[in-house]
């Protein structure tokens, strides 16, 4: 079973057993530069594959597009998965196993079964729409902290939402 497929269904599993939604855990306060960086909420991934996989988990992104970390936490607030990336090298930590790839796209696509654009997503998360192949992410609610981003191209069609705080 590929790493992707086995993380998916582990998110898969914990978001159905907690209807009641996804509380994000408390962090320590950051400074004032890792603040201009980082978000935190919750972010949900359906990708509308045959058989459908979709999943939830609060989220600390910190970074930039060019180095930067991806941590998921489950509704209880342990770590699920996290992954970081600087130029030319991206990591992927969870289930006690650490794997390396050569691109945080390649990462992104193992650890969520779909390539997500993180690149992109830095200035999706600014409010600028960015254009990326295949997405159409909708800005117009960033300052009310929600973002929606859909890919269309190429198939399955995946629905990326987050609910955030700077």
């Amino acid at each position: 079973m590929k790493f992707g497929r086995s993380l998916a269904g582990v998110l898969l599993a914990i978001s159905a057993l907690v209807t009641g939604g996804c509380a994000t855990p408390q962090r320590p306060a950051a400074s004032a530069a890792e603040a201009a960086s980082t978000w935190t909420g919750r972010l949900a991934l359906q990708v509308q594959d045959r058989p459908q996989q979709s999943f939830t988990a609060a989220f600390e992104l910190k970074g930039s597009a060019q180095a930067g970390e991806l941590t998921l936490y489950s509704p209880l607030g342990s770590t699920m998965a996290q992954l970081a990336w600087a130029p030319g090298a991206a990591t992927l930590r969870s289930g006690g196993q650490t794997r390396q790839f050569d691109s945080v796209d390649t990462l992104s696509a193992e650890a969520t079964g779909t390539p997500i654009p993180l690149a992109a997503l830095f200035d999706w998360l600014g409010g600028v729409a960015t254009p990326v192949a295949g997405w159409q992410p909708d800005v117009s609610e960033v300052a009310q902290g929600r973002l929606r981003a859909r890919r269309v191209d190429p198939p399955p069609v995946a629905d990326l939402r987050l609910a955030f705080d700077r």
